[in-house]
């Protein structure tokens, strides 16, 4: 397609305007649909680093996340720290997870251990502090570790943590994404496969 302009008869002067403005053009009118509902489209999560249990102090808020039944990996347990001003908010429905609050570090990361060894493969757990946009600590993660021979790695959730307005952070939690395949197979008629 050739863009002509009256009195002008160049195409190749006229074409690059035109594909500099149509980029811009869809930016001025896309922009806002990554506003609210996509706060994390310009920000980086916050990290974590692996943490002693013995250092621990305070009181929490612990946020039992999963748990649901018997073969349910995508569990999960958060420290949240009381008195700060950040709160933990997992990304999810409230009956996906439980909050327990005024709990002391010693009482939380044993009710935290408990809740997440249940599962037939637990091998053992990992202790994360979150570090928060300030650079402080601002809770924990205690994750299950599987053993790794059953399912090729030890460690199947993708744990992400999203600052939020008003000292919210925003915790997204999924299986990594072969973990998830090999646990969500297609069905079809044949059931789970080979011979009944």
């Amino acid at each position: 397609m050739v863009f002509l302009i009256e009195g002008k008869n160049d195409p190749v002067k006229v074409c690059p305007r035109i594909f500099f403005i149509i980029p811009l053009l869809s930016l001025w009118v896309f922009w806002p649909l990554a506003g609210p509902g996509a706060a994390h489209f310009l920000t980086k999560p916050l990290t974590t680093a692996f943490a002693d249990a013995g250092r621990v102090k305070g009181s929490f808020t612990v946020i039992f996340y999963g748990g649901a039944y018997a073969d349910d990996m995508e569990t999960v347990a958060f420290l949240d720290i009381e008195g700060d001003s950040y709160t933990l908010e997992p990304f999810a429905p409230d009956f996906d997870y439980v909050r327990d609050s005024g709990i002391p570090a010693e009482d939380a990361i044993l009710r935290a251990e408990t809740f997440i060894s249940f599962h037939a493969s637990f091998w053992k757990t990992q202790l994360a502090e979150i570090i928060g946009p300030a650079g402080g600590v601002i809770g924990y993660e205690l994750k299950p570790l599987y053993l790794p021979f059953i399912y090729g790695t030890s460690d199947v959730l993708d744990i992400s943590y999203w600052p939020k307005k008003d000292g919210k952070i925003k915790v997204t939690i999924t299986l990594i994404p072969w973990i998830k395949s090999l646990k969500f197979h297609p069905g079809g008629d044949s059931g789970l496969g080979g011979i009944h």
